[in-house]
């Protein structure tokens, strides 16, 4: 599993293959995304999941506070066709408050679960939507078999263990420790992981309207990683609070209530 998340390039094109084939059909079941659309990802690495949009001819604008992802982003749409479409900046989010548009789009995958209060995050992020835009939201819940990212471990044991990010944090610490790894990257992981029902409270908290809400028990994600078929959470799983320890991945796409938007 580590060399997967070690690999940028594949990586690069495993998010790419997954928003082509399943971000971008949920988003214009509500949205049309033509060449006229903008898109603003939020926490974009080196871009994967920017490249079908780009493809398509949108103005696109990714930020990240990684500077070296931003910097491998630059070199891999050197030669894209669209590149004057693209926008990159290194900034953290909370500085970015320069732009002089809003967009139709806004992309966070598999962001949100990295994000220190989030609580913040989710109101703040309103500003860059325009009045007719939707945000694109998939995350991990906290408590799935791998929530604490444990598979990007060095470790071939522990990378492979299911919910051994759930132990009491002194206890997962020593367990990491004992592994051969620094803790601090999975620790932090383990301070802002996020839950389905706290991440649906900040929603409804904030007035967003939720126009579709998919939860997956295989991650459309694990088809072109492990050759897994995209898999719905059953209905009679749905269980609030206990759908967490298997559910693998939830797609969500908001917009602001009726009330914001005629504001």
């Amino acid at each position: 599993m580590q060399k997967r998340h070690s690999d940028r390039v594949l990586y690069f094109r495993e998010q790419a293959y997954t928003t082509q084939k399943y971000v971008i059909p949920f988003i214009e079941k509500h949205h049309p995304i033509t060449a006229e659309t903008t898109v603003l990802e939020i926490g974009c690495g080196e871009g994967g999941n920017i490249q079908p949009f780009l493809d398509l001819g949108c103005k696109v604008t990714g930020i990240d506070l990684n500077g070296v992802q931003i910097e491998k982003a630059k070199d891999f749409y050197a030669s894209h066709p669209n590149y004057s479409n693209l926008s990159l900046i290194c900034r953290d989010i909370y500085q970015v408050t320069d732009l002089d548009e809003t967009f139709d789009i806004i992309i966070i995958r598999d962001v949100i679960e990295h994000i220190p209060n989030q609580e913040r995050f989710l109101p703040f992020i309103k500003r860059f939507l325009n009045s007719r835009g939707v945000i694109f939201v998939a995350f991990p819940p906290w408590q799935n078999p791998f929530g604490g990212h444990q598979q990007i471990c060095s470790n071939k044991y522990l990378s492979h263990l299911p919910w051994i990010h759930l132990l009491p944090r002194s206890l997962y610490k020593k367990l990491l420790e004992w592994g051969g790894i620094n803790p601090n990257e999975l620790l932090e992981i383990k301070d802002t992981g996020i839950s389905l029902e706290r991440y649906l409270s900040i929603v409804n908290k904030e007035q967003y309207n939720i126009k579709e809400e998919v939860l997956y028990f295989i991650n459309p994600n694990y088809e072109i990683k492990f050759g897994l078929r995209p898999r719905e959470l059953w209905k009679l799983l749905n269980i609030p609070y206990i759908r967490n320890f298997y559910t693998t991945c939830g797609y969500y796409l908001l917009d602001l209530k009726t009330e914001q938007n005629d504001l």
